[in-house]
Order: C-alpha cells, then sequence, then structure tokens
C-alpha cells in the first residue's frame, strides 16, 4: 500500500470513530509481504494499538443489502455460503461514496498470487498436495451463476445495468470472494451477560470476532478462534473405494456465514508462524487490537492465522512460511505442516492380503469414526486413526464381528501387520508428486531459488514439506520393522534353542 493510500485509510478509518494511536503504529510495505503494521515507538505489553466500532465490521448483518433485497435474499440463496457476503461487498463498492466503507474498500488488495488466480502450468506444480481440490473455484463459479446472476437481474435499481460489468463481473466475484478468504474474520453477536433487551436487539445487529485470533476480554462472551468458513470439498478419493461421508450433525455444526466479517484495521497486520505480539479482543461495543508482548520500535506487528500449513497458507493468502524446523524434521520448512493421506490407500493395500470384502468395515468404520483421511504432522508419527483403521481391516472375521457388534473402535496399536501396510501406503501416497524430494531441495537450492518464478516457488515449498513428513514417517516405519523383525528373529532362536535342549534331556 503506497503512503499516500495508508494515508487516505488512516483518515477514512479515524473519521468513522475508529481510533488508533498514530503515533505508536504504522501502516507500511513491507518487501515480500505486502502491506503491514509496524511500530514507530516501543510498544508495552497489554496496550490497545487500536479499536474499531463493532459496527464499522462489514458483513451480511451491518450492510444495508440483505434487508433492501427481503425476502428475495434468501430465495436466491444468498443467506447460505459467502455468496451473500460478496455480494453485499460487490454492491457496497458500487455505491462509492455512498457506502460506508468506501474508503475502506479502496485500501484492499486488487491482485492476489494465491491458486484460486493461477494458470494450469502454475497448478501442476501443486500435483500431489490437497490444495488444488480444496480451491474451490467451480464451486464459486456455480454460487456466481445461480445465486448472484438471478438476484442482479431481479433487482436492477439495486444494481443498475451500467454498473454490472464494473462491479458486478466474474472476475470481481473472484477477487471479493479471495479478500474473504485472506482477511475475514469470525464475528458473532454480542452475547454479554448484562444487556437488556433493546441492547441486545441492537447488538445483533452488529456481529464480531476472527479468522486470525479474536479473544473476549476477561467477562465476555467466548469467540470462536481460527479459519474463516470454507468453500471447498474435501479431495475425491479412489473410484475403487466407495467412502462418502454423511455427517447428520453438518447443519448444527456449520458456521453461520453471517458471522463472517470483514474488520477493518484488524486486517491489516500480517502474521508468521508463532511471531503473534498482538490480539483482537472483542467487547459489547468495540474491537480491541491488543499487544500481548513488548514490541521493539522498527519491529512488525503479528496477529495469527492460528499457525496453519504451508498448504493453507497458499490457498488462502499466497505465501507460505520458512523457518527452522524441528526433530525429527530438519531444514527450513513450516512446523505446522500437514500431509493428508487417504483411507482408500490403506483398503488398496490391504486387499490383496485378505480374502473377504472389506466394504462392510469401510462403512462401519465411516459410521463410527467419520474419518475418510489421515492427517500427519511434522512428527511423522503414524495418526492413531490411521493405525485404528488399518487393523479393522485386518482384524480375523470373528474379532470384525466382535468389534463391530461392540462399536467400538480397535485400539491403536502398532505391529508387525499395521507396519507393512503403512510402508506401502506411504510409498504409494510419495509417488503421487510429481517429482523427489531430491528434486525439490534442488530447486531450492541457493543458486536455483532466486530463478524461480513466485508461483513455482512456492508451489515447490508446498509440496516439499508435505513430502518430507511422508518420507520421515516412511523413514520411522522401516526403523520399527527392522526392529520388529530382529525381535521376532531372536525369539525364534530361543524357542528353537530352548526346543533342542528339552529333546536332548529325554
Amino acid at each position: 500500500m503506497a503512503e499516500s493510500a495508508a494515508s487516505d485509510f488512516l483518515t477514512w478509518f479515524q473519521s468513522q470513530k475508529g481510533k488508533v494511536d498514530t503515533e505508536r503504529v504504522g501502516i507500511v510495505d513491507f518487501p515480500g509481504q505486502g502491506r503491514g503494521a509496524v511500530a514507530l515507538q516501543d510498544i508495552p505489553e497489554d496496550y490497545t494499538l487500536f479499536t474499531i466500532p463493532r459496527d464499522l465490521t462489514l458483513s451480511m448483518r451491518t450492510s444495508a443489502l440483505p434487508n433492501l433485497m427481503g425476502k428475495a435474499w434468501k430465495e436466491h440463496g444468498l443467506h447460505e455460503g459467502w455468496a451473500g457476503l460478496i455480494l453485499c461487498m460487490m454492491w457496497e463498492e458500487s455505491r462509492g461514496a455512498e457506502s460506508r466503507w468506501s474508503g475502506y474498500l479502496a485500501a484492499l488488495p486488487s491482485r492476489f498470487d494465491t491458486p484460486m488466480f493461477w494458470g494450469e502450468e502454475d497448478l501442476k506444480e501443486l500435483q500431489g498436495t490437497a490444495v488444488v481440490d480444496k480451491i474451490g473455484r467451480d464451486e464459486a463459479e456455480r454460487d456466481y451463476h445461480q445465486k448472484i446472476t438471478p438476484a442482479l437481474k431481479s433487482r436492477p435499481d439495486l444494481f443498475p445495468g451500467d454498473k454490472l460489468s464494473e462491479f458486478f463481473s466474474l472476475e470481481r466475484y473472484h477477487l471479493m470472494g479471495s479478500r474473504i478468504l485472506s482477511r475475514s474474520f469470525h464475528v458473532e453477536p454480542w452475547k454479554g451477560e448484562h444487556l437488556d433487551d433493546q441492547d441486545e436487539e441492537e447488538d445483533h445487529d452488529a456481529g464480531n470476532s476472527s479468522a486470525m485470533d479474536v479473544d473476549p476480554e476477561e467477562g465476555a462472551s467466548t469467540a470462536k478462534a481460527g479459519p474463516t468458513l470454507e468453500t471447498e470439498e474435501p479431495g475425491d478419493g479412489s473410484e475403487e473405494l466407495q467412502i462418502e461421508v454423511e455427517d447428520d450433525d453438518e447443519d448444527e455444526d456449520r458456521e453461520d456465514p453471517a458471522d463472517v466479517a470483514m474488520v477493518p484495521m484488524a486486517d491489516m497486520l500480517n502474521a508468521r508462524f508463532e511471531s503473534e505480539n498482538a490480539k483482537l479482543f472483542y467487547e459489547e461495543r468495540e474491537l480491541k487490537m491488543v499487544s500481548t508482548k513488548p514490541i521493539k520500535a522498527g519491529e512488525q506487528i503479528w496477529n495469527t492465522y492460528g499457525d496453519p500449513p504451508n498448504s493453507d497458507l497458499l490457498r488462502r493468502y499466497g505465501h507460505v512460511d520458512l523457518v527452522p524446523l524441528r526433530p525429527p524434521l530438519s531444514g527450513m520448512g513450516n512446523p505446522g505442516d500437514v500431509v493428508e493421506v487417504r483411507a482408500d490407500l490403506v483398503v488398496s493395500a490391504v486387499s490383496p492380503k485378505v480374502k473377504y470384502d472389506l466394504q462392510e468395515r469401510v462403512d462401519w468404520w465411516l459410521e463410527e469414526a467419520d474419518d475418510d483421511v489421515f492427517v500427519f504432522h511434522t512428527d511423522c508419527a503414524l495418526p492413531e486413526e490411521f493405525i485404528s483403521f488399518t487393523r479393522l481391516l485386518l482384524l480375523p472375521k470373528d474379532e470384525w464381528e466382535k468389534t463391530a457388534k461392540k462399536s467400538k473402535l480397535p485400539k491403536p496399536k502398532i505391529d508387525s501387520d499395521v507396519l507393512t501396510v503403512a510402508g506401502q501406503v506411504l510409498e504409494k501416497r510419495l509417488s503421487e508428486y510429481p517429482t523427489t524430494i531430491e528434486d525439490d531441495e534442488k530447486l531450492l537450492a541457493p543458486e536455483s531459488v532466486e530463478h524461480l518464478p513466485l508461483n513455482k516457488r512456492n508451489a515447490v515449498i508446498v509440496r516439499l514439506g508435505e513430502k518430507r513428513i511422508l518420507q520421515g514417517a516412511l523413514n520411522d516405519v522401516r526403523a520399527k520393522s527392522k526392529v520388529m523383525a530382529g525381535a521376532a528373529k531372536k525369539r525364534g532362536r530361543e524357542e528353537e534353542k530352548a526346543g533342542k535342549g528339552k529333546k536332548a534331556r529325554r
């Protein structure tokens, strides 16, 4: 953000009753990171950096558009998913200076380096990762054509024809969606204990909380921290394995789309793995960004996104984190990285070893555990769910029947059979990437990485992080298998020796 643009934004923010300590907090551009907040002077711990009025957040609760459309809002399905908030943002932008948020919308980024905007060649670099299946471009465009387009046609008074191409195009829809994905907060209505009925009614229309982190002040209602609503669907499983999860509690657990909000000023802060030095707290009438530790003059002010893996950082924000890894891994990467292993890979590894049909066991597992993907972390350990599922598939018929009758998952106990299956699964999962670990490490070597385009560099970092986890897990599996095989041979020799001794005494 240019200095003049930052100044315009701060002027707008303060004109809308936002408060910021401009002597201690500045908005500047950081090389390679875009805009961010910096400490202009030393900042002590527990210091309020800025406050945002609740009604200055931009959401389906605070924009006038849903009320203006009346019943048509729900008739077009705009109350579900992100389509409604995106339309609110496009509409507010189309109103220009008439919109309360004009100064804020003008300060938002107009381009993104996220995979949503990548070409086919760049997307091929992400083959093997879960990123491609989670971009959600097809789903977003379906919503645009099925929800947004009919709504636009139904109210030419709100969406004049001469503004459609500039403010309500599919391209603009994707841009607004990316702004939400990268900058929105989860913002619930205030649920304080001492509000009278009138206050509760007023506050219902001015919700608030975070995709970064929001904490309530002491005595406040608890905020739901973490990512905002997702647009993507889980990655597809193999056609050979019919794994379809139906969650009866899905409606109860789903977030209210009206809780997703854009929070001016708060979204100016960047984030980096375990670097948080400020946090957003909310109260009845306002949100407050407060320092959580002393910040030296010149240091960047960091919020937190919850330390997600590089795959999520790239998909949501268009960047990745590189910090020292922890054992058993080494080098630079993201300690929060994960890799997904589909359950159908386990079934494929077990199938040749058994003579019974596995589908009944798979169906039972999905009913009881509801896991069709197993998540491996940087500790490189086999997830307990992975072990339990593998053991379930390998159980003898009589033990399977007892397990099914008790509705109790097998204990996650590792044995040689589980390790054999795990090794085959991990090898298969590694083969799904188009390159090897060695290939990627060469690409990221100092003499090579400076020549890589940004998108390819980020893609290589994501897939290398995942492959290191898989290889680390495979190394651990092989080491454990070797130890178990050695122990089995030793027992065999001891038993054989004991048997010969008995014969000699006879």
